[in-house]
């Protein structure tokens, strides 16, 4: 019996959990994405793989924008229902009023170009998709700002894991190398928040 080399192996079993965990991912936004494709582009990148580096990059993206697809359409429903729906009610409670009301101001200045930007910035994709969804945007318009906003996402990530694969020999290093900075740009516009309340609560 002819005996299936290991690359094809993680292959056949590692882009097609990408893909799942990355959509899932978007639909509930509590698995980090981003340090899930910048691992994925560090193990391709020391596997020497084919294009494997590239195959995270694209399988990343589409994943990304099936995710995002998927639910502007819940969110849709529930817009169109007399009494909503949980998806537009957990939408709803992952945004501020004033991230939404910053949301809404950026989408009808710049339109869906605004997508591209609210996909780069950590926690700037649920309120500016609820903005468009407040603004009954179609799902066919939406999908035009969220094809590239995808692309750059996964394009971004997928680099900071080649980085970290370049850097180290050892794959584990390059790996937590990866995660470490995916979770910091993650992490950056919270902590950046905090910083600037600290002054405001002293002076109260």
């Amino acid at each position: 019996m002819q005996q299936v080399p290991p690359e094809s192996t993680q292959q056949a079993v590692g882009y097609p959990a990408l893909f799942v965990l990355v959509a899932l991912g978007a639909l509930v936004p509590v698995i980090p994405t981003g340090a899930l494709v910048s691992s994925a582009a560090v193990v391709a990148f020391h596997h020497a793989l084919p294009f494997g580096p590239l195959l995270v990059f694209v399988v990343a993206a589409l994943a990304a924008f099936t995710g995002d697809i998927a639910l502007y359409w819940l969110g849709q429903r529930g817009v169109g229902s007399r009494g909503g729906s949980r998806w537009l009610a957990r939408l709803r409670g992952r945004a501020t009023p004033e991230r939404l009301a910053q949301a809404q101001a950026r989408l009808d200045e710049h339109g869906v170009q605004v997508l591209v930007l609210s996909r780069l910035v950590p926690a700037g994709r649920i309120p500016v998709m609820l903005a468009c969804l407040l603004a009954r945007m179609p799902l066919r318009r939406f999908a035009r700002g969220a094809a590239p906003a995808s692309l750059a996402w996964a394009a971004t990530y997928a680099l900071i894991g080649i980085l970290g694969g370049s850097l180290f020999a050892e794959p584990w290093k390059g790996v937590a190398l990866a995660v470490a900075l995916a979770l910091l740009i993650s992490a950056a516009p919270a902590l950046w928040r905090r910083v600037r309340r600290s002054p405001r609560e002293g002076d109260v």
